[in-house]
């Protein structure tokens, strides 16, 4: 066989793959009761004032860390490097706001200017017929309602006498504010903004300044039980989480740049409002960049009268979210944010109802802070289960409830999916038989009912069916590759990378041993041998019984396979190594007992074939194949030699016997 098809396989991109990389798995993970989400949600609702600071203050903290630590090893004193970093970030972000806020004031005093071009728009589509129909309709039903409601509120009361209609007394209102209440108006809107912006710059210098006291008084809550894995843990997390938003900003800003420039070349207003506003939004994932997208548009739409500003720039927006999305997220970072794409749409709901459109644009980075820290922490494991893009049951086990659903198609296209990375053995040996233990147990437990059972069992048969394209390409990829090696000057150049040896002009019966999960394992090994070109035969639990075994044909047969998957069957086994045997002395009788971790004791493994009389003992598929394709000769029956030693012990005495009588 050759190399294994991982090897050759590109590592993952670097990014928030790495900062949620898989913790040590837990066999169990604990939910919070509902008291607990509602107190905790109640509490970051009604205490927005204060959790929305602090959320945004951690965020920065978790960004300017890592440029506080540079500025550190270049020198700078503690102190001074936490507040040159404060101070030019929040810098930034008052320039950001004061940009957006002086667009956003000339947008408003131009936006009457394009209502002209929208009525020419209105227009057209009418006169070209495009959707002419509904428009009419529409404003009809529009036009009728309005009349009817006219209609019903000026009808004069029936019992009202005439009186001549009194004209309209004009009056004027003059506003005499004083100096104090003007100056008032004006800084009374500005005093939240800037106090929160206050808060939240003393927040993040105090949580720079004792970044390590505040890890250690976490660790002590949460960790204290493992305290060295959870310090190296934390202080992980931290890191790549810093990294991990810097380089979101970065490709942000990379992203708004050509999208501010292309707009202002595409002549719409304002184009610097778009840019910057579709770098912040573009820190949702998905409906961030629609919803930039959407107010440019609208845009094109009213500054020209043509539509093909607005193709452009749709244009425009499409072209650099692909750019961005497959060339410059992937080089710098990896283009997944570690969640899974409904996690994120539902975190931003859930941030943007909680604290409005702050939220909406700290969804992504809160949501992933969390479920780092359920990564690293097992109290807050569940965080992980919800939001993370990992599979959260093991592959063996994701088989077998969709087997146990009786879904063999969805179990297919899970199996195609690893078949691109394994081999068929390994697949089998590491997946499919662990799966069929888990049944097996359930089995043993008294949990599944026949009728389950008898279910699991036919849509592991058709897996196996559905897997026999799979087989037959790897197969003729062995081929190939045995032919290339023999074509080499004579040298078997993959000789040290075999792994199964080849079973031509080998003759094997695979059999189930006492139930239909043992013969959906059977099905499994005898679709392994076929790909190593064996001739292979298949019989049931049921053909094992000592009336059927005599009605198997093992004339051309060289080994026969009897698997099964309760540890329990070595009496069974024995039973049928020697029933076997008695039909064809010259068989090889093999024996599996399935096992999820395999067998590492060889010694082990020969003293039980020999106790109960078979050619080989195997636990794993690869050693089942092994034992399966060996060239050794069979080994005798024991109870025969027995039998004849008794015989001839017998003839003397009855020799005796003879002659005394």
């Amino acid at each position: 066989m050759a190399a294994n098809r991982r090897n050759g396989m590109a590592s993952p991109p670097h990014g928030l793959e790495e900062i949620l990389s898989p913790a040590a798995p837990h066999p169990r993970t604990s939910l919070p009761n509902v008291a607990t989400i509602v107190t905790t949600v109640a509490a970051l609702y009604f205490g927005r004032e204060v959790f929305l600071p602090i959320a945004i203050a951690l965020l920065l903290t978790f960004a300017l860390a890592p440029l506080v630590s540079a500025l550190k090893r270049a020198g700078i004193p503690r102190i001074a490097a936490v507040i040159v970093s404060v101070l030019g970030a929040f810098a930034a972000l008052a320039l950001f706001s004061f940009i957006v806020a002086t667009q956003v004031s000339e947008l408003a005093q131009n936006i009457p200017v394009y209502q002209t071009n929208i009525l020419t728009k209105i227009r057209s589509l009418k006169e070209t017929g495009v959707g002419g129909g509904i428009i009419a309709r529409l404003g009809k039903v529009v036009e009728r309602v309005g009349q009817e409601i006219d209609r019903q509120e000026t009808s004069p009361p029936a019992a009202t006498p005439e009186k001549p209609p009194r004209e309209p007394v004009p009056v004027e209102i003059v506003s005499r504010e004083r100096p104090l209440e003007v100056l008032q108006n004006i800084v009374g809107p500005l005093i939240s903004p800037l106090g929160s912006a206050g808060l939240i710059i003393v927040v993040v210098i105090f949580m720079l300044l004792e970044r390590e006291d505040l890890r250690d008084r976490f660790i002590r809550l949460v960790g204290y039980g493992d305290l060295h894995r959870t310090t190296e843990a934390l202080q992980d997390a931290g890191k790549r989480v810093g990294r991990y938003l810097l380089m979101q900003l970065v490709v942000n800003i990379l992203y708004a740049i050509p999208i501010a420039i292309g707009l202002w070349i595409l002549g719409i207003p304002n184009a610097l409002l778009w840019g910057l506003l579709a770098l912040a939004l573009r820190f949702v994932p998905y409906i961030g960049p629609a919803i930039g997208m959407l107010l440019p548009l609208f845009l094109a739409l009213a500054v020209a009268p043509g539509w093909s500003l607005v193709l452009w720039t749709a244009a425009l927006f499409v072209v650099m979210e692909l750019v961005t999305g497959n060339v410059v997220e992937p080089w710098l970072y990896g283009s997944r944010t570690g969640l899974s794409s409904l996690a994120i749409i539902v975190a931003a709901i859930f941030w943007t109802w909680l604290w409005g459109p702050l939220g909406l644009v700290l969804s992504t980075p809160l949501t992933v802070c969390l479920v780092v820290l359920g990564r690293h922490v097992p109290q807050f494991e569940f965080l992980d289960v919800l939001f993370g893009n990992e599979p959260v049951l093991e592959p063996h086990a994701r088989l077998y409830q969709r087997l146990l659903a009786g879904d063999p198609d969805e179990a297919t296209d899970h199996a195609e999916e690893m078949l691109e990375e394994k081999y068929l053995v390994d697949f089998y040996d590491k997946v499919a038989i662990p799966a069929l233990l888990l049944g097996e147990q359930d089995r043993a437990r008294g949990v599944m009912g026949d009728q389950q059972r008898r279910q699991l069992a036919a849509s592991a048969q058709a897996l196996v069916a559905n897997l026999d394209e799979s087989a037959q390409e790897e197969a003729d990829e062995e081929d190939g590759t045995l032919v290339a090696e023999a074509s080499d000057d004579g040298e078997t150049a993959g000789e040290e990378e075999a792994d199964l040896p080849d079973g031509t002009d080998m003759s094997v019966l695979c059999a189930g041993g006492r139930g239909e999960l043992d013969d959906a394992a059977a099905a499994m090994l005898a679709q392994v041998l076929e790909v190593q070109g064996t001739t292979v035969s298949k019989a049931g639990f049921a053909d094992m019984e000592p009336g059927g075994i005599r009605r198997l044909e093992l004339d051309t047969v060289d080994t026969v396979v009897v698997g099964f998957l309760n540890p329990d069957s070595i009496k069974h086994a024995r039973f049928l190594v020697r029933r076997l045997k008695r039909t064809k002395a010259a068989l090889r009788v093999g024996i599996v007992f399935w096992s999820e971790t395999g067998n590492e004791d060889k010694d082990a493994a020969v003293k039980l074939a020999q106790d109960i009389n078979a050619d080989f003992v195997a636990h794993g598929m690869m050693d089942a194949v092994v034992g399966a394709l060996s060239n050794e000769p069979p080994v005798a029956l024991k109870l025969v030699a027995k039998r004849r030693m008794r015989r001839q012990r017998a003839t003397p005495r009855k020799a005796s016997a003879t002659a005394a009588s």
